[in-house]
């Protein structure tokens, strides 16, 4: 199957009757949720340490701090290790609810595993964390768990208006989500983070924008859905895998249309793609982007309320 065929086929299941839900089920039993402790690990030691890292280098404690996240997925491994490092409360929004408790209870189970790794990405006590653990593993369920944990699941629901309290929150962040909001979802979001996060605070997303299609069809590079304008590009984007195709750039101004200070961005063309791009051609409404841009296909960024 081509990366044509799938797109295809989720734009037909995004609006069939049960096409949502079916297509969750071939994510639990063909797709990339098949090995849920492969993927716990991954969002620990990938995301999560980087995530931490990146707050104790802003001087934003985990310890005690509230906390925002902006796309919850199957399972909140990245609130639960906030709550492992200290954290008093993080809300996580989803406008879909998918999360599911089975899923959810061998998550806890898997952290296990990443208890000293959590300690020494929060500058926190190996035995604190520890202790945390034992009580967030002895919940009778998955619900009592994140109730333990003070993970507040909001969903269906819109990041954009969390219903929080001004400068309530101590950091906003979101990890492999914003690619999948249109432009204007996210500068909604954006605004909103502006309002909860403390001055001292920050909202802070890391972004995949290159193209999804090329984990699936390896055929095709990380840039390949540039070749299409908008017009050709919604045959194959849809609601289940929806790409903005935004660039880096892009999210930076977005962050500063929304009243956002940027206090660090990283993002890192990749070689092999600069090396393409002479001989690639590009859809008109990517022309103007330098070649950083186009070939760089993710970013950190972190900004603070002005």
């Amino acid at each position: 199957m081509t990366w044509r065929v799938k797109g295809i086929v989720q734009k037909a299941l995004s609006v069939a009757p049960g096409g949502p839900r079916l297509n969750d089920m071939l994510q639990l039993t063909l797709g990339g949720l098949r090995d849920i402790d492969a993927t716990v690990d991954s969002k620990v030691v990938d995301d999560w340490v980087v995530l931490a890292r990146q707050l104790r280098e802003l001087n934003v404690p985990i310890a005690d701090a509230v906390l925002v996240e902006v796309g919850t997925g199957w399972f909140p491994v990245l609130p639960m290790c906030f709550a492992l490092a200290g954290a008093r409360t993080c809300h996580t929004f989803d406008v879909s609810r998918h999360l599911n408790p089975r899923l959810t209870a061998r998550a806890i189970a898997r952290l296990k595993a990443h208890v000293e790794a959590i300690a020494d990405a929060a500058g926190a006590s190996v035995a604190d964390v520890e202790r945390r653990y034992q009580c967030l593993s002895a919940a009778p369920d998955a619900h009592a768990a994140l109730h333990r944990a003070g993970v507040r699941y909001h969903a269906p629901a819109d990041a954009a208006h969390t219903g929080l309290a001004p400068r309530s929150v101590d950091a906003a962040f979101s990890n492999s989500v914003f690619e999948h909001i249109p432009r204007r979802g996210i500068a909604a979001i954006l605004l909103e983070t502006a309002r909860i996060v403390k001055r001292e605070g920050v909202s802070l997303h890391s972004v995949n924008c290159g193209d999804h299609y090329a984990y699936f069809d390896r055929s095709i590079t990380p840039i390949n859905y540039l070749k299409y304008s908008d017009r050709q590009w919604s045959l194959w984007n849809n609601r289940l895998l929806y790409q903005n195709r935004l660039r880096p750039v892009d999210f930076l101004q977005l962050a500063e249309d929304a009243g956002l200070q940027i206090v660090s961005s990283r993002f890192t063309p990749k070689e092999r793609l600069l090396k393409l791009l002479p001989a690639f051609v590009l859809a008109a409404q990517f022309r103007s982007y330098t070649p950083d841009q186009l070939c760089a296909t993710s970013i950190d960024f972190a900004a603070r309320p002005l």
